[in-house]
């Protein structure tokens, strides 16, 4: 709940601030000379890219937290059997051998959302967060039946 409530208020200041650069934006360009319609136009831009960043990944986040909600009422989800040091954090060595008991199970059924999803924890938990995003991007792509594109 603390996450949702972090990304809600985070989310919240990146569109007050969109819309304060916007609006400044607009202001330059109102002035009416070729050097402020320039910068206004320039300055329009970044709002306009920060809105579609903030939709794409809101759209990520949900249809992750999609996922886990299916997985979880079939009883799927990868129980947290990571051990911790003294200080909390999650100890390398455990880290690595749940990733590769997850990369043997996604080898075995690729085409399964189910294990590249699991596959996705596990490359969070070793704090490899592009692959957790292109993991779970896989698993959100095969449980939508959309094509899978390979890199």
């Amino acid at each position: 709940m603390r996450a949702k409530l972090s990304y809600a208020v985070t989310a919240a200041v990146l569109v007050f601030y969109f819309a304060l650069v916007g609006s400044r934006g607009v202001m330059l360009i109102q002035a009416g000379t070729l050097l402020t319609v320039t910068f206004g136009v320039a300055v329009l831009i970044l709002p306009v890219i920060g809105v579609w960043f903030l939709w794409k990944n809101t759209q990520f986040v949900r249809r992750a937290n999609a996922l886990a909600a299916e997985l979880d009422a079939e009883g799927g989800l990868p129980v947290d059997e990571l051990k911790r040091t003294a200080s909390g954090r999650v100890d390398r060595d455990s880290a690595d051998e749940v990733f590769d008991r997850r990369k043997a199970e996604t080898e075995a059924a690729p085409d399964d959302w189910r294990t590249w999803f699991r596959l996705a924890v596990a490359y969070h938990d070793a704090r490899d967060t592009p692959r957790a995003r292109k993991a779970m991007q896989r698993a959100i792509s095969l449980h939508d039946g959309k094509p899978v594109q390979t890199a």
